[in-house]
């Protein structure tokens, strides 16, 4: 059994109805030993109510708003643990789901973990997310020669070395093909496992559009045909 140690990143922007609820899952989850929160220039009262859940493992940074991307990396400079991991400050995802990832690195089998939502149970998603899901997971495997089924998700479990390895430079959502990109060009071998998802609209936050599916292509194609 590999012994890890386990940092969790939550980018955070305008979630006050919902992040209080993740922080306390989160920190229930006995095997994330930290939890470091990015809060990324919200205007309502994220911050606050990050505040208000007691646990010694989260820590709060604030810093202007630069996007999802911009706190993830802000994220991986505090963070300590052997492996690192991302949670939205939404309920899309659930921290119960973090056992899976973990149990095939901690057998020693594997070094990367995706948590899928295509594989596992999950809400319905807007018709257009769903069409635009599919088709980067297309572009990925076709340009990369792989088998990915999500290539956009949230929940990447890596060594903390290996992120900081891929020298991330995004600042938007933009950081998910990016990530998954870098790891491939280096030939890295990417594990999926299933996990539940509940997807929100625009209508309960949320954030990603069209217009991020236009940079995820061109960070895709532009990492593909990159030094």
């Amino acid at each position: 059994m590999t012994k890890l140690s386990l940092s969790v990143i939550v980018p955070v922007y305008n979630e006050e109805n919902t992040v209080a609820s993740v922080l306390k899952r989160l920190a229930a989850v006995s095997a994330v030993t930290e939890i470091i929160v990015v809060d990324d220039g919200s205007v309502d009262k994220s911050v606050k109510e990050c505040k208000k859940v007691a646990s010694k493992k989260i820590r709060v940074f604030s810093k202007e708003n630069g996007g999802k991307g911009s706190a993830v990396r802000f994220g991986l400079k505090k963070a300590t643990g052997t492996y690192v991991l991302i949670q939205d400050a939404d309920l899309e995802y659930d921290p119960d789901d973090i056992a899976a990832l973990l149990e095939p690195v901690a057998k020693g089998r594997v070094e990367i973990v995706y948590g899928s939502r295509f594989l596992g149970p999950h809400m319905n998603l807007l018709f257009w997310h769903r069409l635009g899901n599919s088709f980067l997971n297309f572009l990925v495997n076709i340009l990369y020669n792989t088998t990915l089924s999500d290539m956009e998700t949230c929940y990447k479990l890596l060594p903390r070395k290996v992120f900081l390895d891929l020298d991330l430079q995004a600042n938007d959502f933009d950081i998910e093909p990016e990530i998954t990109c870098k790891l491939l060009k280096k030939g890295y071998k990417i594990f999926e496992v299933p996990i539940s998802y509940v997807g929100r609209d625009f209508s309960e936050g949320k954030k990603i559009t069209w217009r991020d599916g236009i940079d995820a292509v061109q960070t895709i194609i532009g990492l593909r045909i990159g030094s």
